[in-house]
């Protein structure tokens, strides 16, 4: 059984949906597929994509990110509502949301936001990142802090879980130390929007041998304080320089 891991595959482009319908059952049909955010706000995208892989994989895992939260000119009036719609689409479509075992490995989704603890976005970023308008919170969550507490409090019972291999997975950055070095001061400015510091003392908590991230689009696999922390993003079709474009193996048994 190999482990496979992406995020960010954003298939409101067509080559990106077509790479992922291109994905077929009887090369990846032992194996598992964490799948960890962005795949579109759309929900009958989400649907198809769900229903493709899960023909294609022996099981597949998803955690939400940011885009599908969107819910700008859609069907949700509330980001939280849409939430709670994908979770019952993952369980209709045979989708993993919660803690999966499988052969002495447990798999913990984290659910986040960011938090802006790396750091505080500037008037640019705040008027031109798109989730400050295409989502919508309760009036208690208006701010980005609550909207990260209300997602890392239902990680909490997740936390204690163990096994003899450990791989969790979120959408959100959990440290920004993943970042590689190369990144260019200028595109720096987005950091605020990557993560979150209290998302990965929740992972230095639960302590897996590997946590698999996204959001970035920069992939990575670097290993930190004893945790491998690996972020393979399908991202945009221009971003083929910072992207595998292929599935990752990130464990095999």
């Amino acid at each position: 059984m190999r482990v496979f891991a992406v995020s960010d595959i954003h298939v409101d482009y067509a080559e990106n949906l077509n790479w992922i319908l291109s994905l077929t059952a009887g090369e990846y049909s032992e194996d598992i597929l964490i799948l960890a955010g962005d795949v579109s706000n759309k929900m009958p995208l989400l649907e198809q994509v769900f229903n493709s892989l899960q023909k294609s994989f022996k099981t597949v895992l998803f955690v939400p990110g940011n885009h599908e939260l969107w819910v700008q000119d859609g069907d949700f009036d509330c980001s939280l509502d849409k939430f709670d719609a994908i979770a019952s689409l993952c369980a209709a479509c045979g989708i993993h949301t919660g803690i999966y075992e499988d052969e002495g490995i447990s798999f913990v989704p984290l659910f986040s936001w960011y938090d802006f603890s790396f750091g505080e976005p500037d008037l640019y970023l705040r008027r031109a990142w798109r989730d400050f308008h295409a989502c919508s919170w309760p009036a208690h969550m208006q701010e980005s802090h609550e909207v990260s507490e209300y997602f890392l409090n239902l990680n909490i019972p997740r936390l204690e879980t163990g096994n003899q291999t450990l791989i969790s997975f979120s959408h959100f950055l959990p440290r920004i130390d993943v970042m590689p070095e190369r990144i260019p001061l200028e595109m720096r400015t987005v950091y605020p929007v990557l993560g979150s510091e209290n998302l990965g003392r929740q992972v230095k908590l639960l302590n897996p041998d590997i946590h698999v991230y996204g959001h970035s689009h920069v992939n990575q696999s670097i290993e930190l304080e004893g945790i491998r922390y690996v972020n393979n993003a399908f991202a945009y079709p221009s971003e083929s320089r910072i992207a595998r474009k292929q599935l990752h193996c990130v464990y095999e048994c």
